[in-house]
């Protein structure tokens, strides 16, 4: 019965692959063959129409025996690793929260110190603004105009030697005019 089926197969294959050799029965069937090819013709018809039977036969074969042994043994295997990760559940969880905490607190000091630079930004950039520039230039302009003056009075009130108060008061002066011409070349600067 079965050497009929195998021949059919085999003129099948040649049909279908032409030249290419044709593939034998894998080393794996070989047993299972073997065993089948023992049968007579009336356990045969038995285990093609009966499947409780087909069944029996197949589990009591060596080859499936071992494929079973092997998936309980991994299903086994499978199951105490996820009872190990389940135990592990709670110091996960724990590690979890610990790491979200240093997270918010470093966030937190990163936060404060970046805010604590953007204060220090907003001063610099204050102090050195255009406007805050121009206002200190006009302060000193206004400061040395009156040491002039202050100086003038002095000569006047006759506290000061001319001499000393020609080499002071052109100082004073040269710096007074100096601080004048760049207050009116950034003004113009600004302006046009």
């Amino acid at each position: 019965m079965f050497s009929s089926f195998w021949d059919s197969q085999e003129q099948h294959q040649t049909r279908v692959y032409g030249d290419r050799p044709l593939t034998r029965i894998p080393p794996e069937a070989a047993g299972i063959i073997h065993v089948l090819m023992d049968k007579s013709d009336s356990e045969l018809q038995t285990l093609l129409f009966n499947r409780d039977a087909y069944q029996y036969f197949l589990h009591s074969l060596d080859m499936v025996q071992s494929q079973i042994r092997l998936r309980n043994d991994l299903r086994e295997e499978t199951m105490q690793l996820a009872i190990n990760n389940l135990e592990k559940e709670p110091y996960i969880r724990e590690l979890r929260n610990q790491c979200q905490i240093i997270r918010a607190t470093e966030l937190a000091a990163a936060r404060e110190k970046l805010n604590e630079l953007e204060k220090q930004k907003q001063e610099i950039l204050r102090f050195y603004s255009p406007a805050a520039l121009l206002h200190r230039l006009q302060e000193s302009i206004y400061k040395s105009e009156e040491e002039s003056e202050a100086l003038h009075q002095q000569l006047l009130d006759r506290e000061i030697d001319v001499t000393a108060f020609m080499n002071r008061y052109k100082k004073l002066r040269n710096v007074h005019h100096k601080r004048a011409l760049t207050r009116l070349a950034t003004n113009m600067s600004l302006v046009g």
